[in-house]
């Protein structure tokens, strides 16, 4: 019995700090019977919070939210992730209590230092984290990146469902990977379908805020770690990149 009692009381305390944090600034720990429905509150020291997500994973979401946050900060980009905090081949076995909690830590006690925009790179799905994000933090718009791909799409509309339901501005969709073309031939080849993010836009009334293309660059700069408008500025898919930062710039008060 009392073996038992010592495995839950540990467990509690494992959920209530999984990351091991320094407790300074932490929010106030409640008992849950009196915790109830989340409050909205802000970040402190960050003056916007873009959510990037798709509810689906391999569309290029990653890559969309990496290349937004550079032409805000010029190359400046301050990072957060759960793969700092564990071995690179290490995976994250955590039941849902846990992932919870750290997720509150890693958007409350991170010492951002002074943010313009924050992004968020939600994982793929529509549940419990995502859920979290927008009940707990004030939002000031989503961008949904998907391929053309009906597939993808079906992903991408839930996506769309979830922000209108729990009333999270949609700011727009990116149509990523939208054509290939040959760097040989100048042939180009719509390899996963053509302007479907475009009819799922009329269809929910959403933005179109622009195709992103299908080059063997893009996938090489984020191998390196560099952003492809770091890494070849002026190039014509570095320019996509640009020119879908540069339309969020008003709706998210920036221009």
């Amino acid at each position: 019995m009392k073996s038992r009692l010592f495995s839950s009381l540990q467990s509690l305390l494992q959920h209530e700090n999984p990351l091991g944090l320094p407790r300074k600034g932490a929010p106030p720990a409640l008992p849950r019977m009196q915790r109830g429905l989340p409050k909205r509150r802000s970040i402190p020291d960050v003056r916007k919070v873009l959510a990037v997500s798709s509810a689906k994973g391999g569309v290029g979401k990653s890559t969309i939210a990496d290349n937004q946050l550079v032409p805000l900060s010029n190359y400046g980009v301050k990072s957060m992730s759960m793969g700092y905090l564990v071995g690179e081949s290490a995976p994250v076995v955590w039941r849902g209590l846990m992932v919870m909690k750290a997720l509150q830590q890693l958007l409350h006690e991170v010492d951002w230092g002074g943010l313009d925009v924050l992004v968020l790179d939600l994982p793929p799905g529509t549940g419990d984290t995502q859920l979290t994000i927008t009940q707990q933090i004030n939002l000031d718009g989503a961008v949904i990146v998907s391929t053309p791909q009906d597939i993808a799409l079906k992903d991408a509309v839930k996506g769309i469902n979830m922000f209108k339901k729990v009333d999270v501005p949609i700011l727009g969709m990116v149509q990523n990977m939208s054509v290939f073309t040959c760097p040989h031939c100048a042939e180009s080849t719509h390899i996963f379908g053509a302007e479907g993010v475009v009819r799922e836009c009329a269809k929910h009334d959403v933005a179109f805020l622009g195709d992103i293309p299908l080059h063997a660059s893009i996938c090489s700069d984020a191998d390196k770690g560099v952003p492809t408008v770091v890494a070849e500025p002026g190039s014509t898919h570095a320019e996509a990149f640009v020119g879908i930062a540069k339309q969020l710039e008003g709706p998210l008060g920036l221009a």
